[in-house]
């Protein structure tokens, strides 16, 4: 059975409770403020003009979110592989939707917001990681803010460390090479994501 109106998801789902409903906010507390000091690591959900969506994950030490207001935000650019697909998002949609993770809380702060790419600004200095200084932002306007509970941490055992398996699937270079087949052999592929990678994240 397919649910095709909001009218069906209620009866299926029901209503949230009051706390739920009404825990949005537009604005930053000082708790918020607190929780992206201490997190290195986001999502950032876009969607382009035609509906098509796009998660891209986001990190750099604890703090990179940087606060320029009570209501707006800025993300730094770091090297990637220039796809660019969610700042491609941004240009047609501003729409943005960001989960802030802080690493063994099973809860996380999300803001949903307006969004727009910025090339320079002052506080680009505050952005600077090992030498790199972003070549552009994403500057959110916040819309709306709430932190979410911890029932998928929960249920999934994100954090504990007994239920990790990080050799179930095969290594990185080797899912490049078994799926995407590029022209490059699977030594030089094991040699670029080897342990000298961590060390030109920032080049």
């Amino acid at each position: 059975m397919e649910i095709t109106s909001h009218e069906e998801l209620r009866d299926l789902l029901g209503t949230p409770n009051a706390r739920a409903a009404d825990k949005e906010r537009q604005r930053l507390h000082e708790r918020d403020r607190e929780w992206l000091t201490a997190s290195p690591f986001c999502l950032v959900a876009t969607a382009g003009a035609d509906g098509s969506c796009d998660v891209s994950p986001k990190g750099d030490p604890a703090g990179f979110a940087l606060v320029l207001d009570d209501t707006t935000i800025a993300l730094p650019e770091r090297p990637g592989n220039k796809r660019a697909d969610g700042y491609h998002n941004i240009i047609d949609n501003p729409h943005v939707g960001l989960l802030f993770m802080i690493p063994g809380r099973t809860d996380t702060l999300r803001i949903n917001g307006r969004a727009r790419l910025v090339g320079d600004a002052p506080w680009f200095d505050d952005m600077v990681v090992k030498g790199h200084r972003p070549v552009l932002a994403v500057v959110v306007e916040i819309e709306q803010i709430f932190y979410h509970c911890a029932k998928a941490f929960l249920r999934s055992s994100l954090w504990k460390p007994d239920t990790w398996q990080p050799d179930l699937l095969p290594s990185r270079a080797r899912l490049i090479k078994e799926v995407e087949a590029p022209a490059e052999s699977l030594e030089d592929l094991e040699r670029h994501y080897g342990p000298e990678y961590a060390k030109k994240i920032y080049v």
